[in-house]
């Protein structure tokens, strides 16, 4: 009984980390009965507040959001001030961060912030590294909406989701060669390289700045001099074998391909597919996974029935989306269904 109290008391403490690390709007605050707790206020410090304890902490101005509100519970949990007190750690971390000079909101939101991601999957199939290390770390814009041009600065849902079907289904890519196309901030490619042992994973991307910042954010997760990664320029619809190469990648196969919220703008789908038709031609024994929220039925149906035309069969594999509340890391919307297509001829 008391084993099965400390590790709900754990887990809760570990979703609402997580959360803070993925800067989540709306956390999970441990109840009232854990936040009076002088050893869970203690934990809460030592693991998320305190100088040093992460090496890629969130911005000022949502540390600074976050431990007032978490104060403001913490003082309204303690019924008897006798028995219980609120943190003096924790006081003078929130005094310190009142007397830093701030950015404005408007600035702060223009401004990239470290993001990390847990995968909380992975720890159920042996992950080469310890599940306590089993996070991704990247530079994005958050203050994004979906728009044309400025998708590669964050991470989308679709890529939390299919990358959650990675973890659960390592086999796919052990020991295989990957490209991700359209890979943006790279999460995919990086959740492959540094957790699921391909031979080598590609992050791909028709933006030349893309392209360009992928580095940065191997570096963030320990891969800068990994051989099992690399940046990639591949602009949908363009033949992949120049008129002076007599093959592509140095004639090197692919085995899989992994695509999420690549299929956004309808305008960009027929390139999309061509590239896709090209790689089959020339891997046929290729497996292609897309994932896509449906934000737009309309593209959605311009995809699907492009890659029926192209003689594209399409299969949809099942893996639930999970609700919210039962979520672990990473954290993403429940509101809007999130489909992965196995594409093939």
């Amino acid at each position: 009984m008391v084993q099965d109290k400390s590790k709900f008391v754990d887990g809760t403490i570990d979703r609402f980390c997580r959360q803070y690390l993925q800067l989540e709007r709306d956390l999970d605050y441990p109840s009232s009965a854990l936040l009076r707790d002088a050893d869970v206020q203690d934990t809460l410090y030592r693991r998320i507040f305190a100088d040093g304890a992460l090496p890629y902490p969130p911005p000022r101005r949502y540390q600074l959001r976050v431990l007032k509100e978490l104060m403001s519970k913490i003082e309204t949990s303690i019924e008897d001030w006798d028995l219980h007190e609120v943190s003096e750690d924790l006081m003078t971390t929130l005094s310190n961060l009142f007397a830093l000079p701030l950015p404005s909101e408007a600035t702060a939101a223009q401004q990239k912030s470290y993001v990390t991601y847990t995968l909380s999957l992975l720890g159920q199939h042996d992950p080469p590294a310890p599940f306590s290390l089993a996070q991704i770390t990247l530079l994005e814009s958050r203050n994004l909406v979906s728009a044309a041009g400025t998708t590669g600065l964050r991470t989308w849902e679709a890529a939390l989701h299919l990358g959650q079907f990675l973890c659960s289904n390592p086999s796919l890519i052990q020991a295989k060669r990957v490209l991700e196309l359209g890979a943006g901030t790279g999460y995919l490619s990086i959740l492959c390289a540094k957790f699921l042992a391909p031979t080598l994973a590609i992050a791909s991307d028709g933006s030349d700045d893309v392209v360009a910042n992928l580095p940065e954010s191997f570096y963030l997760n320990g891969l800068q001099e990994s051989r099992r990664i690399q940046a990639m320029d591949v602009k949908w619809g363009h033949a992949l074998v120049g008129t002076e190469d007599q093959y592509w990648n140095r004639g090197k196969p692919v085995d899989i391909v992994l695509g999420a919220d690549i299929t956004y703008d309808k305008s960009i789908i027929p390139s999309l597919v061509g590239t896709l038709e090209e790689l089959v031609g020339m891997f046929p024994h290729i497996t292609i996974l897309i994932a896509f929220a449906e934000r737009n039925r309309e593209t959605l149906g311009v995809f699907l029935g492009i890659c029926e035309k192209k003689c594209f069969s399409i299969e949809e594999i099942d893996f639930k989306h999970p609700p919210g509340q039962d979520q672990q890391g990473p954290f993403y919307s429940d509101q809007v269904p999130i489909r992965i297509c196995r594409i093939f001829k």
